[in-house]
């Protein structure tokens, strides 16, 4: 009875699947849940986070440099809302945190958490924050966390389970993670590249990409950080072919 429920919830799974594509580069993606479910359970846990880093007093100290990001991320996302039009009904919501763990992040549906300690580490300009924040948002576009989601129903071995269920063990299964790593590398790879493009048509320069590329490479914290990001001379390699792409 069990084997038979189990079949059963497999074949309900596939037929709810929604077949997708990433913006720009046609990479097809099958999504198991829905955006809403993943976008509603994404800013539970934006809030919590921001809300313990309130408390914590670390968030948006920084006012000037909030506001430098709340200005360069209004046309990434304009820009963002022409490549995927459903974007516009998202919550877009962007805060800053001196936690020193906290690089960037952005979650489903458009909550975005920078850290101000990065930024001054690698002292950004405008034009290389709003490339920071262009992969973000590339991230969020493409809808990394509702794929890897996906992906993580898919390599269980009972599949029928809630999102709630998938995230906790996400957050606590080190081999679930490690056989979600080329998919986490390939997300990566593609939030550059896509972010290269959104930042370019948001009115940035072709320099200012390469530019943030390079100070990546050659931050040494930067190169310590997560195995699912692509070497930093791959990336900036990326960079400097898009930049002479943008420039033809």
């Amino acid at each position: 009875m069990h084997a038979f429920s189990s079949m059963t919830a497999c074949l309900l799974l596939a037929c709810a699947a929604a077949h997708a594509q990433v913006p720009e580069s046609g990479r097809a993606q099958e999504l198991l849940f829905s955006a809403e479910e993943v976008d509603a359970s994404m800013e539970d846990r934006y809030i919590d986070r921001t809300v313990d880093l309130a408390a914590a007093g670390k968030l948006d100290e920084d006012r000037r440099l909030l506001a430098r990001l709340r200005y360069i991320s209004t046309e990434l996302i304009r820009v963002a809302v022409q490549l995927k039009p459903e974007a516009a009904q998202w919550q877009w919501k962007l805060h800053t945190t001196s936690d020193p763990e906290v690089e960037a992040i952005c979650m489903a549906g458009g909550k975005m958490l920078v850290g101000s300690a990065f930024v001054r580490r690698l002292e950004l300009s405008d034009g290389e924050l709003a490339m920071l924040l262009a992969h973000e948002v590339a991230h969020a576009l493409a809808e990394h966390h509702r794929e890897t989601f996906s992906e993580a129903l898919l390599l269980n071995r009972h599949p029928a389970v809630p999102l709630e269920v998938v995230m906790a063990r996400l957050d606590s299964d080190l081999s679930l993670q490690i056989r979600l790593s080329r998919l986490s590398s390939l997300q990566e790879s593609e939030a550059d590249q896509l972010g290269m493009i959104l930042a370019y048509r948001a009115g940035w320069a072709a320099t200012d990409i390469v530019s943030f590329y390079r100070k990546l490479s050659s931050d040494e914290q930067v190169a310590l950080i997560s195995s699912a990001y692509p070497a930093s001379a791959s990336r900036l390699s990326m960079a400097q072919g898009m930049a002479r792409l943008f420039d033809d």
